[in-house]
């Protein structure tokens, strides 16, 4: 028998998650369109702009792959917590931790320090800064149940107190009293392959180490015995619990890793994307993560798509004062679609609805072929082929006896 079988035909009446955000993200362009023609300008040469603004060129290109570096590690630091059930609103916390820690490990470290166990040291160190951050809040929810977006929205601001205060103490620039001293190229996450192949861009190894962290995290929840329990946990953590499952260490591993990967987010930012640290500063990716997270439909490889598609709304709408369009129509466009993501109950609804009436007209067209060639076999025993043929025969058996 040629072709898959169906043998879940209840899949067919359903729409996937990349249609669901796929039409998320057309509608709140289609809202970016109508708002502005309400100011009277080209809604198509306002998005060219922004196309042209992030990947006109090779140099344009590596500026927006480094920018959407941090919103996939905080893509996947947001859906991995959610896999457990959790709400990880701290990633802007984790991202000033990780930043700190690389920040001063690259000031205090001896240049001579071979380049490769350099990088293994401020990676590790400030993904277990991050860890340590993510776990306090995972510690909180397991033993006294402090809900997770209390704890981690104070341990943000926690760290950015830490951080105001280690920057003038540890590493302040002697010339600008509020920022941190230019870390040398020797000691960021930069190489000069990378540069001299992007125009000088701001990419760097923090975009290869994005990737990795996908696969190992798709990895993860796929394919071992912790992802499986820490899913388990999210879908029901009674039943989970029953189960035999730790419910508590899941709590905090979850929140640990959640916070890793957002440390990580911070090192490739504060040691990639720039040189330095500013005081009295919040970063703002620790919460373009969740929309990240929300269009990505919390799965890996749609986070990574996700962030690319956000890096270039960001990188290119600077370019859009060019054409007298203003620059917040890009964010508007972002919130809009944020918007649409998170009412994705609606669009799922309405995508489902048209699946599955076409599913049903295609389902008695096939019954009706197959009553005719008198095939006895339920639609489970069907390859797609079958099926295919069946339901195109139905519909001119259906259409001779009208």
């Amino acid at each position: 028998m040629k072709g898959k079988v169906i043998s879940k035909p209840l899949e067919a009446r359903k729409a996937s998650p990349l249609i669901v955000s796929l039409s998320a993200v057309f509608l709140g362009i289609a809202a970016g369109c109508l708002f502005i023609l309400c100011i009277g300008k080209n809604p198509f040469a306002g998005f060219e702009r922004i196309l042209f603004g992030a990947l006109s060129n090779t140099r344009r290109v590596g500026n927006t792959l480094g920018m959407s570096t941090q919103l996939i590690l905080i893509g996947l630091s947001v859906a991995f917590a959610f896999k457990t059930g959790l709400f990880n609103i701290g990633a802007s916390g984790q991202m000033l931790m990780g930043g700190i820690t690389g920040s001063m490990l690259a000031y205090y470290l001896p240049m001579d320090m071979p380049r490769v166990i350099y990088l293994a040291i401020v990676i590790v160190a400030s993904m277990a800064a991050g860890a340590v951050w993510g776990f306090i809040s995972g510690f909180l929810k397991a033993k006294f149940n402090v809900h997770e977006v209390v704890s981690t929205i104070m341990l943000n601001w926690t760290a950015y107190w830490i951080v105001y205060d280690f920057i003038p103490r540890f590493i302040v620039d002697p010339t600008i009293s509020v920022k941190s001293k230019p870390i040398e190229t020797a000691h960021t996450l930069r190489a000069d392959w990378i540069t001299d192949l992007t125009g000088f861009s701001t990419m760097n190894y923090g975009f290869f180490l994005a990737i990795i962290m996908c696969i190992v995290i798709w990895f993860v929840l796929e394919k071992t015995t912790l992802g499986f329990n820490l899913k388990a946990v999210g879908a029901n953590k009674f039943c989970a619990e029953y189960a035999g499952i730790k419910v508590n260490r899941s709590i905090m591993v979850s929140m640990a890793i959640a916070g890793a990967l957002a440390s990580l987010a911070g090192l490739t930012y504060y040691c990639g994307y720039s040189n330095i640290m500013e005081m009295g500063k919040m970063p703002n990716e620790g919460f373009d993560g969740i929309a990240v997270a929300l269009l990505g439909n919390c799965s890996p490889i749609g986070i990574f798509f996700s962030a690319i598609f956000f890096g270039i709304l960001k990188m290119g709408r600077g370019s859009l004062a060019a054409t007298g369009i203003p620059t917040e129509i890009a964010d508007t466009i972002i919130a809009t679609i944020i918007y649409f993501t998170a009412t994705n109950v609606i669009l799922a609804n309405f995508w489902n609805g048209l699946f599955k009436s076409r599913f049903e007209r295609n389902e008695a067209r096939c019954r009706a072929a197959m009553d005719a060639h008198g095939d006895k076999r339920s639609l489970e025993a069907l390859s797609h082929d079958e099926f295919n043929a069946y339901a195109k025969e139905g519909k001119a058996l259906m259409k001779e006896g009208k």
